[in-house]
């Protein structure tokens, strides 16, 4: 509704505030976009050296080198092509580990085995902070901290990474709605699946023989760094096993890496070079700087996750350390396309003031619980934790106490006529959004030169090619008709507040049911599940997989079905042509 023709998020910062809070919410784009990218990199090439015994730092640049070819030779498209197949895998190789790990495997079999072998697990290690000790409750005084600071950072991501705003604006301004819905519920599987199946099974065979660190237990820094799932996948499966979980990760890192490539070349692209170097650049121009950045990302990613592995920082510490240096920032980004109160200074202060506070909640609690600042901790649960809050609730406060002290009054029609054509310009004063715009397959963002269009009818009139009446063409020009009535309604402001509200419902029902109606009764009656109890929560993961399986797998297939319907009529069309030429 507000900024129909943005490419970047940052571009309707930049023309709401100008350039000052630009830089500063570029900084927070790309710090957020670093971690996430070692992240990455770190989990995969400790995964990948653990399984086959790779030169770690090996495997942090050869991750990133095949991503950067697919994705400067796709752009945005082939990451979706990429996205549908590796999810295709990922989701039969969860359910391969779930039947094998429930059914069939000799070590554990069934869900009853496994929760007798995880009472025993409980008896032998039990786990502080959880009722009785229990690896089968939701009293668990570390998993709630887990959870909060799991929001935090989560907010971070989902705010402050252009890869989640990139396939927004691609998509059609409806249906995002509840793509993004459908996509958060089918998420929920892969880490609700492979917890309840390779999670527990890391706890239940520790003791056995076929567990990798066996007769050892793992050790924290292990599983910190993300090798609890490889070691159980080897313990049920052998190598099988580990090449199975191998072809899951390198499906999970390439899919989330080739988001970040093209989200940082996006802002490399469009927010400094042709916002602060060459304004008027031309679409090819911004192709081959698009190229550039993505290669040059790349090796920056696997650059820094090369700087924290050898100063003994892992996934683990970077992930609860995340949100606490981007937390600020969140409401700040929130407000800029929702709040037309936001001011300038509101923005600029709630940012860095969070970052500030974040910092030093983090460090002062580390030290007051240890007596030193030390990367042990600094990683630890409660230092995090008061960093993430402290950044999060000051960024906030501050933004909102200091647009409602000098509040701005935004109108929204400027964002509207961001990228707008000429054509547009009436279209963008007004509170319907106009025309869409030129999109560059290859970029994977809108193209704001007014040219592009008009060039390309003049060359195809050059050619002289002229393509006589007939059904073929009346189809297409029906199917035009079609997708312009789709796109009028889809466009329509009343359409559009009936999707915001959507979301908003959604949001918010979804959030008291996931974080508050489930698991916190559950923890403030200190219940331990039963045998039957854990029965269930296995039968509720094996459905939850498989309703994610038919959303993410089957769903596309169903809805692009009229394509592939007019792609066979259209390839059977010119074949007739051909022969009767």
């Amino acid at each position: 509704m507000n900024a129909p023709r943005c490419t970047t998020y940052l571009e309707i910062t930049y023309t709401r505030y100008g350039t000052v809070t630009h830089l500063v919410f570029l900084f927070f784009a790309f710090l957020t976009n670093i971690l996430v990218g070692s992240q990455l990199l770190l989990g995969g090439s400790a995964v990948v050296t653990a399984l086959t015994g790779m030169n770690v730092y090996a495997a942090i640049f050869l991750i990133p080198v095949g991503v950067c070819a697919y994705v400067i030779m796709g752009g945005l498209r082939a990451t979706f092509l990429c996205d549908y197949s590796h999810t295709l895998i990922l989701m039969v190789i969860i359910l391969y580990f779930m039947f094998n790990a429930y059914a069939t495997n000799p070590l554990i079999g069934s869900p009853s085995a496994m929760y007798d072998l995880l009472k025993e697990a409980a008896i032998k290690r039990p786990v502080a902070g959880n009722a009785g000790g229990s690896y089968m409750t939701l009293k668990s005084n570390y998993a709630l901290i887990f959870g909060i600071i799991q929001l935090c950072s989560g907010s971070g991501t989902v705010f402050l990474d252009q890869a989640y705003w990139q396939r927004a604006i691609a998509s059609r301004p409806t249906t995002a709605v509840r793509a993004y819905i459908l996509g958060g519920l089918a998420w929920f599987a892969i880490p609700f699946g492979f917890a309840t199946t390779l999670g527990l099974a890391a706890v239940a065979l520790t003791d056995n023989p076929s567990f990798p660190t066996y007769p050892s237990v793992p050790t924290s820094s292990q599983i910190s760094a993300g090798l609890a799932a490889p070691f159980a996948a080897t313990a049920l499966l052998g190598q099988g096993g580990a090449v199975a979980l191998l072809i899951v990760l390198f499906m999970a890192v390439t899919s989330c890496a080739s988001a970040e490539l093209i989200a940082v070349a996006s802002l490399l692209t469009f927010d400094v070079y042709k916002t602060y170097i060459k304004p008027s650049a031309a679409p090819d121009s911004l192709i081959f700087v698009s190229h550039v950045c993505i290669v040059i990302f790349g090796m920056t990613m696997a650059v820094f996750a090369c700087i924290w592995n050898a100063i003994g920082i892992d996934l683990g510490w970077l992930f609860l350390v995340m949100g606490l240096l981007i937390g600020g920032a969140v409401f700040p980004a929130a407000f800029t396309i929702t709040w037309a109160g936001q001011s300038r200074a509101g923005a600029i202060a709630g940012c860095l003031s969070g970052l500030v506070a974040g910092l030093t909640a983090w460090l002062v609690t580390a030290y007051q619980y240890f007596g030193e600042i030390t990367i042990t901790s600094t990683g630890t649960e409660y230092a995090t934790l008061a960093g993430n809050l402290a950044a999060i609730m000051t960024g906030l406060i501050v933004t909102v106490v200091v647009s409602v002290i000098r509040p701005q009054n935004f109108d929204w029609a400027i964002t509207r006529g961001i990228n707008a054509r000429p054509l547009d310009a009436s279209a963008a004063d007004s509170s319907s959004p106009a025309e869409g715009n030129v999109s560059d397959s290859k970029l994977g963002a809108p193209v704001s030169d007014p040219t592009a269009v008009d060039d390309e009818e003049k060359e195809k009139s050059d050619a002289g090619t002229i393509t006589p009446p007939d059904e073929d063409s009346s189809a297409e020009d029906d199917d035009d008709m079609e997708r312009q009535a789709d796109r009028a309604t889809e466009e329509n402001p009343a359409s559009l507040r009936r999707a915001f509200f959507t979301a908003c419902i959604a949001a918010f029902v979804l959030t008291a049911i996931m974080d508050f109606l489930v698991p916190i009764p559950m923890f403030l009656t200190h219940y331990i599940f039963s045998e039957g109890s854990f029965m269930a929560w296995v039968v509720i993961s094996f459905l939850w997989v498989f309703a994610s399986t038919g959303i993410s797998v089957i769903l596309p297939v169903v809805e692009t079905a009229g394509f592939f319907k007019k792609f066979v009529r259209d390839v059977r069309a010119g074949g007739n042509a051909g022969r009767k030429r």
